[in-house]
């Protein structure tokens, strides 16, 4: 007896062992890793806002999710990493719309100048009918949003001061690649160049541009003001944007899965939003020591008739023109 049971003990110990390895394997293939694109590094909220969303994430479902950040642009622009997400080689990041836009055109009444009052106008718009139906537009192109966000207000950025919109004639802007802002720009006399934002600051220093627009966070963030001085308070575009998802990795998710991180998505966007408002006021303290300027712009119903074309032209792809006044008069 006593021998049988030393036997089955070593059966146990040895079935136990033979068991371990597999265990271990099981473990490890549930920690799913999340590649991230980040334009920017570890002090600015395009890179905080995926911590946070990382300790919701693993506080809901510990170990199942590792977070690997890949910061300061490494893994290219903004096109270039939609375009990982859409193939599935980047599983998240973040993006104005406008970078989007190439495959969902809509997403440009959220670009329209001189449309949105405040940040609130902007919220209220992405959080009804408009952001639900641009949402779905976006998961056919297979990006997931896990919610809207606002990077703040664009303003104009000139190596010399500028204030009137005549002043610009003849000048070569840097603009997002998209045909809204080319449109905006053109009419005012300016010619635009499409730029990835990774190669504006090489582009402005070596004088392929003389100016571009961007909001008083992301300016500081890449040092533009070393070679675009003068900050000019237009505000003329509320930069919307989106955390978003691929697909490809999105359907590999089981539900409660889904459902955690559209939480933390949530979360993160208000987390998010308010870093932007206090990053930029950081941001305008840290450019002004390093020579930056800022100005507020003069005859600004000449700034509003410029862009009133862009209206008009745009008109017929977001939607119509009761459409965007009723976003206006909201």
């Amino acid at each position: 007896m006593d021998k049988r049971r030393t036997f089955l003990k070593a059966a146990a110990i040895a079935g136990i062992a033979l068991a371990a390895p597999a265990l271990v394997r099981k473990a490890a293939a549930r920690t799913t890793t999340i590649t991230i694109a980040s334009l920017l590094g570890d002090d600015k909220p395009e890179t905080k806002i995926w911590l946070k969303i990382g300790e919701l994430v693993e506080a809901k479902l510990p170990g199942q999710f590792k977070f690997n950040i890949v910061k300061s642009g490494a893994l290219g622009g903004e096109k270039e990493v939609a375009e990982g997400v859409r193939l599935g080689s980047i599983h998240a990041s973040l993006s104005t719309v406008s970078s989007l836009s190439g495959w969902v055109p809509e997403l440009q009444i959220l670009d329209l100048p001189f449309l949105f009052r405040d940040a609130d106008h902007v919220r209220r718009t992405v959080s009804g009918d408009i952001g639900a139906d641009l949402k779905g537009k976006l998961q056919a192109q297979n990006f997931v949003v896990g919610d809207f966000i606002n990077y703040g207000a664009r303003h104009l950025l000139t190596k010399e001061p500028v204030t009137r919109p005549e002043q610009l004639k003849g000048k070569r802007i840097r603009v997002i690649q998209s045909p809204l802002h080319s449109k905006l720009w053109s009419a005012f006399g300016m010619t635009p160049i499409g730029i990835p934002i990774t190669e504006t600051y090489n582009s402005l220093a070596t004088g392929v541009a003389d100016a571009m627009d961007l909001t008083k966070s992301a300016y500081a963030g890449f040092k533009l003001y070393e070679v675009v001085p003068y900050m000019t308070e237009t505000g003329h575009i509320w930069a919307s944007g989106i955390i978003y998802y691929s697909s490809t990795f999105w359907n590999g998710l089981n539900g409660e899965q889904k459902a955690v991180l559209q939480q933390a998505s949530a979360e993160g966007a208000a987390y998010f939003n308010q870093l932007i408002v206090d990053d930029e006021a950081a941001s305008v303290e840290i450019s002004l020591k390093n020579g930056g300027k800022l100005l507020k712009p003069e005859a600004f119903e000449a700034w509003q008739r410029g862009a009133q074309g862009v209206w008009d032209d745009f008109a017929p792809i977001v939607g119509g023109l009761d459409r965007i006044k009723a976003i206006q008069s909201a």
